[in-house]
């Protein structure tokens, strides 16, 4: 009974407080507009130079690549290790994949899909909105290590520490909570029957392909549309969180503006951790500990990028704090793995000519997009990779299932 006086007072409060917030940052920045002003340009030319061009063309092929029926197919392929190891529906494993792969603002689109579907329960839906929550290669690779750390090779060992730390969490998580529960009603999408594992897969992607319908024009224009609105949000999230940072970096001056930026804003708390770095990354240039800050930041992912992942599953009434929560874990273990990770990824580094050959010059963030956009390839190469470790990694643990299921 008292919970749900809690979440009563909560609800009836929140309106209240959401206003009282409004009413406190228009305050400030009527009281420091030329500053405020400033710091929304800067949200502004990081998100036009940066954000807008190098994620539009993946958010498209990924909205594209849904509505052709490839992620659901691969979901099949995925189901032992969702309904095993994550203790969720098998229709999940699309939505991971989606998640590892295009972000968080396609995993929790992914994830709201399928609750609407009926293929996942709201509690469900909250637990796999935060194992599908990871920042976009794209961002990693591109943003973080082409153009702030001077690197790709850094971003490529800064992703696979994001994933293992993402893929720790949520079996951590899995494992202090209850089994998954039922879904609210019948799966429209994956109702897959029974066959061979080729048979199942076509017959995902055949369901997939006959529900969406659209032609392949209309796929294409509403795929941009739906890419352009989705980053405008992120744009206009971090126009604000920048103001915001600002305001606390004023009001707070001993405060470390990089804390305070990484807590609230992805991007910008991952320019202002690398905002040090005027050369090509070394291994020994930056310190180990504000690489681990780094990477517990990207676990993180920002209230920012938490409310924008929230806002897309309303209607499954996820809620901040346990969603909040499952972020502090990924940040943590992301923290940790880079400490005891560090040593070996460093000669890991040195394996990799192909990659670190590549020089984005000048330290400029629109003058390195021409040059990051080589990297396209071997982007795509390493989601291949990992997907296929996935597939791979599910069709074990399904086959050591069968292996123990009892004769008769």
């Amino acid at each position: 009974m008292n919970n749900v006086k809690i979440r009563r007072m909560t609800s009836a409060s929140a309106p209240f407080l959401s206003g009282a917030a409004a009413i406190l940052l228009a305050a400030a920045i009527i009281a420091a507009p030329e500053s405020s002003f400033a710091a929304s340009l800067q949200g502004l030319k990081l998100w036009w130079t940066l954000i807008f061009p190098a994620l539009l063309p993946f958010l498209i092929l990924s909205e594209m690549l849904t509505a052709s029926g490839f992620v659901h197919g691969f979901g099949v392929l995925l189901g032992p290790l969702m309904t095993r190891v994550f203790r969720l529906p098998g229709a999940a494993g699309w939505t991971l994949a989606l998640g590892m792969t295009a972000g968080f603002p396609a995993g929790a689109g992914g994830v709201q899909q399928l609750h609407k579907q009926g293929g996942i329960s709201d509690k469900d839906a909250g637990r796999l909105a935060s194992l599908a929550h990871f920042a976009s290669p794209v961002t990693i690779i591109i943003v973080v290590g082409a153009a702030f750390l001077h690197s790709p090779s850094a971003g490529y060992i800064l992703l696979a520490i994001h994933w293992l730390s993402g893929l720790a969490a949520g079996l951590t998580a899995a494992l202090f909570s209850a089994t998954g529960s039922r879904a609210n009603g019948p799966v429209k999408l994956q109702q897959v029957k029974p066959g061979s594992l080729l048979s199942r897969v076509r017959q995902a992607v055949t369901e997939a392909r006959e529900q969406d319908g659209r032609s392949f024009g209309r796929l294409l224009g509403e795929s941009v549309s739906t890419a352009v609105q989705s980053l405008m949000v992120i744009g206009g999230y971090m126009i604000m969180f920048s103001v915001v940072i600002n305001i606390i970096a004023a009001r707070l001056p001993h405060l470390s503006p990089a804390l305070a930026a990484g807590i609230l804003e992805i991007h910008l708390g991952a320019s202002a951790v690398t905002s040090q770095v005027s050369e090509p990354f070394s291994f020994g240039a930056m310190g180990v500990t504000s690489l681990a800050l780094l990477s517990a930041l990207l676990g993180w992912s920002g209230i920012c990028g938490q409310l924008q992942a929230l806002t897309a599953l309303k209607q499954a009434k996820a809620r901040f704090l346990p969603f909040a929560a499952g972020r502090l874990l990924h940040g943590f273990y992301a923290f940790g793995l880079t400490l005891i990770m560090w040593q070996p990824l460093r000669h890991v580094a040195a394996a990799l000519p192909a990659i670190s050959s590549i020089d984005p010059a000048g330290s400029d963030d629109a003058a390195a997009l021409p040059v990051v956009w080589n990297m396209v390839p071997q982007l795509l190469s390493l989601q291949a990779v990992i997907m296929l470790f996935l597939a791979v990694l599910s069709g074990l643990i399904g086959f050591l299932a069968w292996v123990r299921r009892p004769a008769g």
